[in-house]
């Protein structure tokens, strides 16, 4: 009789053991109201590769090719830390930024790449925004014609400035107005970022 007692205690204790077991292992299901916001910091920014500062209208004669104005391009990649601090897996569906140089706003980056994030983890993403001398130029001559004449400088000075200092990270970079799109069975959260180098 004792026997049967401990067995069917015995029996007790190991299914109460695989129900909690399984309670615990049950994945909390996104909603809107128990969605937390994600973290996103700017960790760095780079320039890749470097072409130099150069540029040229299209009464030059090119060695090879069709005359044209052009100038050197300036690639600048962006690294973000974006961080899950919810109960389940997350899925980054959108990311769009302005980026300025010197507080002057350069263009906006719309980053397509869509990633998972695990719960309570830091995941990495990189973009890059490249732009060239005659496309910034046009902005500092029309959009930012008065940001430009406060600092009392010339657009081209500007353009010189940023071409050849970026690429050893003296001049301030911004990302402005950023937001960052994440869904979650069905749920969604929008999170504003903004973040500055050299921090």
């Amino acid at each position: 009789m004792m026997n049967k007692k401990r067995i069917l205690l015995t029996g007790l204790i190991l299914s109460m053991g695989f129900i909690l077991m399984s309670c615990a292992g049950m994945q909390t299901k996104p909603t809107e109201a128990n969605f937390k916001s994600p973290v996103v910091k700017l960790e760095s920014v780079q320039v890749p590769s470097y072409f130099g500062y150069w540029y040229y209208d299209a009464k030059a004669t090119p060695l090879k090719g069709k005359p044209g104005a052009n100038s050197a391009v300036l690639p600048v990649a962006f690294l973000f830390n974006i961080t899950n601090p919810n109960d389940y897996p997350i899925k980054l569906d959108g990311f769009v930024f302005t980026v300025a140089f010197e507080d002057i706003d350069i263009n906006i980056v719309n980053a397509y790449e869509t990633q998972w994030i695990p719960s309570g983890k830091t995941n990495q993403f990189s973009t890059v925004l490249i732009v060239d001398v005659q496309q910034v130029l046009g902005g500092l001559l029309i959009a930012n014609y008065e940001k430009v004449k406060v600092k009392n400088t010339s657009p081209w000075d500007l353009l010189e400035k940023w071409w050849t200092e970026i690429p050893n990270m003296t001049v301030p970079i911004e990302v402005k107005r950023g937001a960052a799109t994440f869904t979650a069975d069905g749920a969604q959260k929008v999170v504003p970022f903004t973040g500055k180098f050299p921090k």
